[in-house]
């Protein structure tokens, strides 16, 4: 089993019980072949306090973790002719049509391809699966 990989935000959100700020904790994590996004808040004027887990990283959030940790890009040893089995799993992960996929593939060959680590390691991940020599790295 591969080894999860996580990145995560801290920032503040008003209280929905007693309106004070509350302080939040966002985590986006791969583990098991899936991403999810996992927010903890606890309020400490009232002691409100929920756990929300799955679903996906809101664009804020995606946002600040790329501006704090820095985006990861995504790399691979490929050759033209994996082109089009790399396009079939970019639009089978990404859920996209043939026209975004060829856009994707070309920022891909040419190391433009970014986002959030845990996004990056799991379309590396996925390419690694289909014989694709695969990273997700940072600059």
């Amino acid at each position: 089993m591969e080894q999860a990989v996580l990145e995560s935000v801290r920032y503040s959100a008003e209280c929905q019980d007693c309106g004070a700020e509350l302080e939040c904790w966002g985590v986006q994590t791969l583990v098991g072949g899936q991403l999810r996004w996992d927010v903890e808040l606890a309020c400490s004027a009232c002691g409100f306090a929920v756990a929300v887990c799955g679903g996906d990283v809101p664009a804020e959030r995606r946002e600040q973790m790329l501006s704090e940790h820095g985006a990861a890009r995504l790399q691979v040893g490929s050759t033209p002719t994996k082109s089009v089995a790399i396009m079939r799993v970019l639009r089978a992960e990404l859920g996209i049509d043939l026209k975004n996929a060829k856009a994707v593939l070309r920022r891909v060959l040419d190391g433009d391809y970014s986002g959030t680590l845990p996004e990056m390691e799991h379309l590396a991940r996925a390419l690694r699966e289909s014989g694709i020599a695969a990273a997700a790295t940072r600059p």
